[in-house]
């Protein structure tokens, strides 16, 4: 099968996942969408070399980042789902429903970087490249890690307009993706 094809049919659910952020440019979801599309590119370009030269440099800090990736994943979505206390009565249409947070969460893997599932997907994106890196490879991998920083950024803004200066007060106490750096 062609890698456009693969590309074509991997991007359907991501696609109908996004369907209500594509017509939303402001929302985050817009941002994460393009960047879920280059995950998507790197997946089809890396997928055939996933575990070549297994003891390689570049495997072993593609396996950790992997690691990295699921743990901020599932550690993140857990406590939304239990302290954010998301309910269908915010009216963020464009948002998925564990998104619809009515509590703001600052504690687990919050209390140390503000948005674990966009930096667990800056990680999957560079554990993808890493599979094996090329220099066409590289440049989708930062235009992702680019994306999912707007992706963030616009997600901030969203918090900031519910959570207001609880939000901007989380912000000054915690790190975008990296604890304790970035």
């Amino acid at each position: 099968m062609s890698t456009t094809l693969q590309f074509l049919i991997l991007s359907i659910p991501v696609v109908y996942f996004s369907r209500r952020n594509l017509l939303h440019p402001q929302s985050h979801g817009f941002f994460r969408f393009f960047g879920w599309e280059g995950m998507v590119w790197l997946l089809v370009k890396n997928h055939s070399y996933w575990f070549q030269q297994p003891a390689s440099i570049p495997q072993i800090i593609s396996w950790l980042l992997l690691v990295l990736s699921i743990y901020l994943v599932i550690s993140g979505g857990l406590i939304l789902l239990k302290k954010g206390k998301p309910s269908s009565d915010r009216e963020d249409n464009h948002l998925f429903s564990f998104e619809k947070t009515t509590e703001l969460v600052t504690t687990g893997i919050y209390s140390l970087v503000r948005h674990p599932l966009y930096a667990s997907l800056i990680y999957l994106s560079w554990g993808i490249f890493l599979k094996h890196p090329t220099c066409d490879l590289l440049i989708i991998t930062l235009i992702c890690s680019v994306l999912f920083y707007f992706t963030a950024r616009h997600d901030e803004k969203e918090c900031i307009i519910y959570f207001g200066d609880s939000y901007l007060s989380y912000m000054k106490r915690s790190k975008m993706f990296i604890p304790y750096l970035f």
